[in-house]
C-alpha cells in the first residue's frame, strides 16, 4: 500500500514509538505511574512529561504556556468556550469543524469569507462586538496559507484575542503569533490522543472539563506514554523542519508535473506544499477509490468522510457540488518517497482514463 492522506494522520515516528515505549511498560520495567501521584514512580512520570512539555514549547512563540489535550479538537473547544461567552467569534469559511460548530455552539458567530484561492484577507469588517477571531494557519483540505499575522494585528485593533488552529502547521513550519494556538501530535509524526493548547502569557480561561485541574485548565489523568511521544516528535521535527520541507518541496512539483491536466484547487502560491488538492471534473472519486485501492488518499477531510456532502472547503472557494464531489486530496511528507508518489500517480491517472475522464 502507497499511504497519500498526511493530512488526515502521519506515519508514527520511530523516535516518537522509542519513547513511549518506556511510559508503557508493566511492573518489570516500572514505567507506568500515575503522573500526579507524590511516589518516585509518580515523579518520575511526571518529569518525562515537563521535558516533553519543554519540547513541544520549543515550536511555539515565546511568551506563552503549553497545555496538554486530549487533541487539537479539545484544545479548540477550551480556547473558544473558554475565553467567554459575551461577545461573537469571528471564523474564516474553511475552518475545520472542531471551530466552526463550537463557535456556531458557544454563542454568537460571524463567518469569515474567503477568496477562490483559499484566502481569508483583512481586508473584510468583523462585529463590533467580536470578542474572538479564529483563522487557522494552513487549511486542512486545500493546504492554504492563511496571513494570520495580519490577523492577530486585526484582531489586537478590535480587542479581540486571536486563536489559530496549527494542526497542519506545527512542525512543518514556524508557527505564527497569536493568543491561543491548537496543536495534534499526529499529525506530525506523533501518536494519536494527545494535543495542546498553547496561551499567551496573561491569556486567562475559564476551565471547561472539572474533575481534578491536573493541567490547571483541563482535568483528567495525563498519559506520559502519549506526551513523551509527543515530545519526541516535536524534537525531532525542530531538527530536520528545513530538510523535511526541502524533500516536501521536490515530491510537490513531481506530483503537480505528473497531474499537469488536473485542476489545482487552492493556491499554488500560498500553500503548504505537502498538500495536492486536484480536480477531474467528471471523474467518480468513489470508483476512482474503489479502482485503486492500495493508494491511500482523500476525497476531502478525514473527518467528513462518509457524510455525501460536498466539502465546506472546496464550497467556500466557489466550487460547485459536482466540482467539489469531483476533488481527490493527496498528502505525503517526511516518509514518502519519489518512487511510491510515481506509482501511485500512474495508477491514479490510469484509473481516471478508465473513466474517460
Amino acid at each position: 500500500m502507497i499511504y497519500l492522506d498526511y493530512q488526515a494522520t502521519t506515519p508514527l515516528a520511530p523516535e516518537a514509538r522509542d519513547a513511549m515505549l518506556r511510559w508503557l511498560d508493566g511492573p518489570d520495567g516500572k514505567g507506568f505511574g500515575n503522573p500526579h501521584s507524590s511516589h518516585r514512580m509518580g515523579r518520575m512520570a511526571a518529569a518525562a512529561i515537563e521535558a516533553a512539555r519543554d519540547k513541544v514549547a520549543a515550536l511555539f512563540p515565546p511568551g506563552g504556556k503549553v497545555i496538554f489535550t486530549g487533541g487539537a479538537t479539545e484544545a479548540l473547544n477550551l480556547a473558544i468556550r473558554g475565553s467567554g461567552s459575551d461577545g461573537t467569534v469571528s471564523y474564516s469559511a474553511i475552518e475545520h469543524s472542531a471551530v466552526g460548530d463550537t463557535a456556531q455552539a458557544a454563542g454568537k458567530a460571524h463567518v469569515l469569507n474567503v477568496s477562490k484561492e483559499g484566502q481569508c484577507t483583512t481586508k473584510q469588517d468583523v462585529p463590533a462586538d467580536v470578542r474572538l477571531i479564529a483563522v487557522m494557519q494552513v487549511n486542512n483540505e486545500i493546504g492554504a496559507i492563511q496571513p494570520t499575522i495580519d490577523w492577530h494585528r486585526k484582531a489586537k485593533e478590535n480587542n479581540a484575542l486571536f486563536l489559530v488552529d496549527a494542526v497542519q502547521a506545527y512542525g512543518k513550519m514556524e508557527v505564527t503569533s497569536a493568543d491561543m494556538i491548537a496543536v495534534s501530535a499526529h499529525k506530525f509524526h506523533g501518536p494519536k490522543g494527545v494535543g495542546a493548547l498553547w496561551v499567551r502569557d496573561g491569556v486567562e480561561l475559564t476551565e471547561q472539563q472539572t474533575g481534578g485541574s491536573q493541567e490547571g485548565l483541563r482535568s483528567g489523568t495525563l498519559s506520559p506514554a502519549l506526551i513523551a511521544g509527543f515530545g519526541a516528535a516535536a524534537e525531532l521535527a525542530k531538527e530536520r523542519m528545513a530538510e523535511d520541507a526541502e524533500h516536501v518541496e521536490a515530491l510537490w512539483h513531481r506530483a503537480r508535473n505528473m497531474f499537469d491536466d488536473w485542476e489545482l484547487n487552492g493556491s499554488a502560491d500560498a500553500r503548504y506544499r505537502g498538500n495536492l488538492n486536484l480536480r477531474k471534473d467528471g471523474i467518480d472519486v468513489a470508483r476512482l477509490m474503489s479502482d485503486v485501492r492500495d493508494v491511500m488518499f482523500s476525497a476531502g477531510s478525514a473527518c467528513a468522510s462518509g457524510s455525501g456532502r460536498p466539502s465546506h472547503v472546496l464550497k467556500a472557494i466557489g466550487l460547485s457540488d459536482a466540482q467539489a464531489k469531483s476533488s481527490i486530496r493527496l498528502g505525503f511528507g517526511r516518509y514518502t518517497t519519489l518512487e511510491d508518489l510515481e506509482l501511485a500517480a500512474r495508477k491514479l491517472i490510469a484509473a481516471a482514463k478508465e473513466q474517460g475522464i
